[in-house]
């Protein structure tokens, strides 16, 4: 069993701090008055069922949507309220990588992961090409440069996409749902390449997730969120919550296959006769 499924790591550095944040669109509340920590060097995963905020709660964090109320501080600066070159700073220090991956179809792996250091710094090409090359190397798409997206499989389509997420050496990556449409064994192999990334380069991750062997396998604390409450309803390690909640709907959660009776699983057919 991995070290993160044994206890929960000691973090005492908060890089992310949540303050009473409400979240929605017009006059509809999707999360209100939440609030927590994410720690440098954790990995924190969202979870929730369909529609209780996950996506809203990352892409708030992100600055992509503006809040209703609250404050997201990043080591320190709110992202809320920040404009011009010190929003430009806060930004730098977080790689986002979305659920479908965003990859421009147009482009080949190496020109999607250049695009940032295009647009944010004055390198010229070969040494921006040789930054893209090691951040491809540390996803496990060394020679791939050239490839363009239509010509790579779903896994190494998530891979190129957190490459690019990587390529401005941000402090803390976002991932969106990263295992969603991937088959269970490169699901698996995404979640080992996060772990690398977490263990390797001390890097923080903020995950979107509803699978439950990747929140087992990579996160070190979990918040879940619930529709109906609009709020954080149980936070802690998961394999302790696991074992440990009397919360009905964080019980149900993580015990979700285990309420299919017998008699409801679905039964092998019988091959038909040779």
């Amino acid at each position: 069993m991995d070290s993160k499924n044994l206890y929960s790591p000691s973090f005492s550095d908060t890089i992310i701090r949540v303050e009473r944040l409400t979240v929605g669109f017009d006059e509809e509340v999707v999360l209100k008055d939440i609030s927590f920590e994410v720690q440098r060097g954790e990995v924190l995963v969202i979870l929730g069922g369909s529609g209780c905020g996950k996506s809203t709660l990352l892409k708030t964090m992100i600055g992509l949507l503006d809040p209703m109320h609250g404050r997201i501080l990043i080591e320190g600066d709110d992202i809320v309220t920040a404009h011009g070159e010190t929003r430009k700073a806060i930004l730098r220090k977080i790689g986002v990588m979305f659920q479908s991956g965003a990859l421009f179809g147009s482009m080949s792996l190496r020109e999607n992961v250049r695009l940032a250091l295009e647009e944010y710094t004055n390198l010229p090409r070969e040494a921006a090409d040789l930054i893209v090359s090691m951040k491809l190397d540390l996803v496990g798409l060394h020679g791939y440069g050239s490839r363009m997206p239509a010509e790579l499989s779903g896994g190494m389509q998530k891979r190129a996409a957190i490459a690019r997420a990587m390529v401005m050496d941000p402090q803390i990556l976002f991932l969106d749902e990263p295992s969603a449409g991937l088959d269970p064994i490169t699901a698996a192999d995404l979640d080992e390449l996060i772990l690398s990334l977490s263990e390797n380069l001390s890097m923080t991750f903020v995950i979107v997730t509803h699978e439950l062997p990747s929140v087992f396998a990579v996160a070190d604390r979990v918040i879940m969120l619930d529709k109906k409450l609009k709020k954080i309803v149980a936070t802690g390690n998961p394999w302790e919550l696991r074992q440990n909640t009397d919360h009905p709907l964080v019980y149900q959660f993580f015990h979700r296959n285990e309420g299919i009776s017998h008699k409801k699983r679905r039964t092998p057919v019988n091959p038909l006769p040779l």
